[in-house]
């Protein structure tokens, strides 16, 4: 089949089989190795990415079925030469680890950025829950979040935040 996508903002068509995983789109056709393949059952987390401004696991997602929609990787998180808040967090406060689940923790954190200028622990640990780190009891990954949220990492960083809306249930967890 023949898809077209748009990838941190380039437009990408290529022909893949139906079958083709979001996350091997990305990695083998697209070279954006950014993006981590872990598991292929949605439990891990590192594989991340947002369709259409919504944080999705790509390893559930087909690559048909981003046909037409957009996709943000964590090599779409940088300004140029400068690094996103949420980047430069992970930099600061140590909380790359290993680095297998920092890109799917990143992309997670910026949009709860974008959705919250100043989340709690609580908000952060909540946004974060659906991805493992196998490295660390978390501390390091949630200075990191907080650490972008207090040195201008809010909403008004991102491009895309002003065109989404928070995912289902979402309004229910922070209420």
């Amino acid at each position: 089949m023949r898809i077209t996508v748009t990838v941190n903002g380039e437009q990408c068509t290529r022909d893949v089989e139906p079958r083709l995983l979001l996350v091997h789109f990305l990695r083998d056709e697209l070279g954006l190795t950014g993006t981590h393949w872990g598991c292929d059952t949605s439990n891990c987390g590192v594989c991340a990415v947002w369709l259409d401004g919504t944080p999705v696991k790509s390893c559930t997602v087909l690559a048909v079925m981003a046909d037409g929609h957009e996709v943000r990787t964590v090599e779409g998180l940088a300004h140029g030469a400068e690094l996103d808040p949420v980047q430069q967090g992970f930099i600061a406060c140590h909380g790359l680890q290993c680095g297998f689940c920092t890109p799917g923790m990143m992309m997670t954190a910026r949009w709860l950025l974008d959705h919250d200028a100043d989340p709690s622990e609580e908000d952060i640990r909540e946004a974060i829950s659906g991805q493992m780190c196998r490295c660390t009891g978390y501390e390091n990954i949630v200075r990191s979040i907080r650490w972008a949220a207090e040195h201008g990492g809010g909403a008004q960083t991102s491009d895309a935040a002003a065109d989404t809306e928070p995912a289902p249930g979402r309004e229910e967890v922070r209420a």
